[in-house]
């Protein structure tokens, strides 16, 4: 194994766990500038800079000995500094014939990933804890927005909640059914929007549907043809206020964001004001990153539950 390299302690120990718990999707490992993720049979090897690839693959090449796992291929992915400049992983290592679509498990749980897809292959790693809450405690109706391939949405679903799983993009949407299809539920018991999120909730709250679990993990930035520019830095606060109006009592929100530039205590200023705006009250409970996740990395996230 190269000097600069080495496989996290915690990672070794948890490795053996995720598999007895039926989870093959984990990070192995992080490193400055770069991480690597089990997804099923397959490496994906994230990285910021060109530099750090040698050094991914040769520690890579230690694997099999320290843990007994054979890759099938493995994948690289750039990591940009800007999101216009996102790609698809592209394969470094394997059978090229192979379908780029695969299936991995978390706690028994099945989710598609394609690797053709684009930047993300279909699950985000680091709301692992938080798809586990939903997956036990879920009930009623459910609200997932930004849904993206519905992974939130299939955990409610197993539950026992009615979902309803709104994304700008028809085809993520398609994807997410196909989830549902993965773990032996029908789609057709539950609702798929491709909408706006920032104009859905206005139509929902004037039809008085009201949701007792919804889950608000919007992109960093992105545009649409009716709504133009969403920034989260400048527009979380509103979309909060918007998701209070659909919220039932003693309902409970899930805030998430994967922009660096605000944390919890950010959120939870955030949703403070919205409260206080919508003459509200409720209480926070802040989320852990799962334990193959450094502290500071993946998606700062705070549940919050309405009083009344």
């Amino acid at each position: 194994m190269p000097d600069n390299v080495s496989l996290a302690p915690p990672s070794l120990k948890l490795w053996k766990k995720f598999e007895s718990e039926g989870t093959n999707a984990f990070r192995i490992c992080t490193l400055s500038g770069a991480w690597i993720e089990r997804l099923g049979a397959d490496l994906l090897l994230s990285y910021q800079a060109e530099s750090l690839l040698p050094e991914l693959l040769a520690w890579c090449a230690t694997l099999p000995a320290l843990t007994g796992f054979v890759p099938e291929r493995v994948f690289g992915r750039h990591l940009p500094v800007r999101n216009q400049e996102r790609v698809s992983p592209v394969l470094l290592e394997g059978d090229a014939e192979l379908p780029l679509f695969t299936t991995v498990t978390e706690a028994g749980v099945r989710f598609g990933l394609d690797f053709s897809a684009g930047y993300s292959a279909g699950l985000f790693l680091d709301q692992r804890h938080n798809r586990s809450w939903v997956r036990q405690n879920a009930r009623g109706r459910f609200l997932n927005t930004f849904s993206y391939t519905c992974s939130f949405s299939v955990c409610a679903a197993l539950a026992g909640a009615e979902t309803l799983s709104i994304d700008l993009s028809r085809k993520s949407l398609s994807r997410g059914e196909a989830n549902f299809v993965l773990n032996g539920l029908s789609p057709e018991k539950h609702r798929f929007f491709a909408a706006d999120v920032r104009e859905s909730f206005p139509r929902l709250a004037r039809k008085g549907e009201r949701f007792d679990t919804i889950i608000l993990d919007p992109p960093t930035f992105s545009t649409s043809h009716t709504r133009g520019r969403f920034r989260v830095e400048d527009d979380m606060g509103e979309l909060v206020q918007a998701a209070l109006e659909v919220t039932a009592p003693r309902g409970r929100l899930l805030i998430s964001t994967n922009c660096t530039r605000l944390g919890v205590r950010d959120l939870e200023r955030i949703c403070r004001m919205a409260l206080k705006l919508r003459r509200l009250s409720g209480t926070f409970s802040p989320t852990l990153p799962p334990e193959d996740f450094p502290r500071g990395e993946g998606a700062s996230c705070v549940w919050l539950q309405l009083s009344a």
